[in-house]
């Protein structure tokens, strides 16, 4: 019983800490008296804490708050500088590498184009382990201050083996990043990009969480990420949320999966782009001209409508399905929101018998198309701000 009570003492510590750490993440800087007063903790407790974080770099004390008479407060400050994270998000085209704090400070930023082949990905881990190697050097950081690197990827995975399970858009399966992480200075962790956006949607944008929500991620496919009291749901076979391969129209256009009519084949940035590039004779990839031109063209109206008609259907099922708080919206597509948001609004709530505007929120996302690559960034400071691991 000794033993126990002890581990549990040690588990009510760690946990003062990572709610201390989370207060001063979101607040900067506060007094020990209004951090107990906040955390509904005693303050002997608080000031143990803080001393004990002071030590290990994340907070300090200054005397810079005002005084009503005698001696000035002093205010524990969060130290967003102490670590640094990397995110890396791997896109069907692209792969985006940032560096930032602990405030989610964007410190440097590589973008290059990426070409992926069976059985020749390490090609793309090699280039991305040069730029993270000349990022470190430019900015001078000592190895000991990087939590590690963080991948967000477009398909299904085992976060805890490090496994790449299956990557339709990218046609590549069965990638261990245990094999990668020799070559890497710092651990390594990696999450599906839905997921690290819902993660990111609900902790760094903390002023939106919401009870339950659904992360609807719209680029090259679509990606949905599910957040259910503060944890991500995954399921268990640990790919719940594929709606992006749910059966939108039977026997209906070739999906990357090996199914026929998925959602994304008809409510994807991509899906969208091939209907303007075949009603134009065009082979734009650029949303924008689309989008412009959706304003006035009535024919491009009209493929906009329909886009908009599949993308509604979808969310429509998922209201059905999980009946969530609310479901956020990002991706390129997000950037139209002013175009595009009554339409779909009224296309989502438009008369039944199961639920109207009041039962879920739908919104866009204010991360603007940032929100998987800040989770990857999120991933290895998860044990800094949280004592679980946040899955269901």
């Amino acid at each position: 019983m000794h033993n126990l009570k002890a581990i549990d003492q040690e588990t009510i510590k760690i946990l003062n800490q990572k709610r201390i750490i989370q207060l001063l993440y979101r607040k900067k800087q506060l007094t020990k008296q209004e951090i107990a007063q906040t955390l509904k903790i005693s303050i002997p407790t608080v000031i143990s804490n803080v001393r004990e974080l002071i030590e290990q770099g994340f907070l300090d004390e200054t005397v810079v708050g005002e005084s009503s008479g005698g001696r000035k407060p002093v205010i524990v400050r969060f130290l967003p500088d102490s670590k640094y994270s990397f995110g890396v998000l791997i896109t069907k085209h692209h792969v985006r590498i940032i560096l930032t704090n602990l405030n989610f400070h964007v410190i440097e930023e590589k973008i290059f184009h990426a070409v992926y082949k069976v059985n020749e990905f390490n090609s793309i881990i090699t280039i991305i382990k040069t730029e993270i190697d000349n990022i470190i050097k430019t900015n001078n950081i000592p190895i000991e201050k990087i939590l590690g690197v963080g991948f967000s990827l477009p398909g299904t995975v085992n976060e805890e083996n490090l496994l790449l399970k299956n990557a339709p858009n990218l046609n590549i399966k069965n990638v261990c990043f245990k094999d990668f992480q020799k070559d890497f200075p710092v651990p390594l962790y990696i999450e599906n990009e839905a997921n690290a956006s819902a993660y990111a949607e609900s902790f760094i944008n903390f002023n939106h969480v919401k009870n339950s929500l659904v992360f609807l991620s719209i680029t090259d496919g679509i990606g949905t990420g599910i957040m259910i009291s503060d944890n991500v749901y995954k399921g268990y076979n640990r790919r719940a949320g594929e709606f992006g391969h749910m059966t939108m129209v039977k026997d209906g256009r070739q999906c990357n999966c090996g199914k026929k009519g998925c959602w994304e084949m008809y409510a994807s940035k991509n899906a969208l782009l091939e209907e303007y590039n075949k009603a134009f004779n065009t082979k734009d990839t650029n949303l924008k001209d689309f989008m412009e031109m959706s304003k006035n063209n009535v024919k491009a109206k009209a493929i906009l409508n329909n886009y908009l008609d599949f993308l509604a259907e979808g969310i429509k099922n998922i209201i059905l399905t999980l009946d969530p708080e609310c479901i956020i919206i990002d991706g390129e597509i997000s950037k139209y929101k002013s175009l595009i948001y009554t339409d779909l609004k009224n296309k989502i709530f438009e008369e039944n018998n199961f639920y109207d505007k009041k039962d879920c929120h739908v919104s866009f996302s204010n991360l603007q198309g940032n929100a998987a690559i800040l989770g990857s960034a999120l991933l290895p400071m998860k044990k800094l701000f949280f004592l679980s691991e946040r899955i269901v």
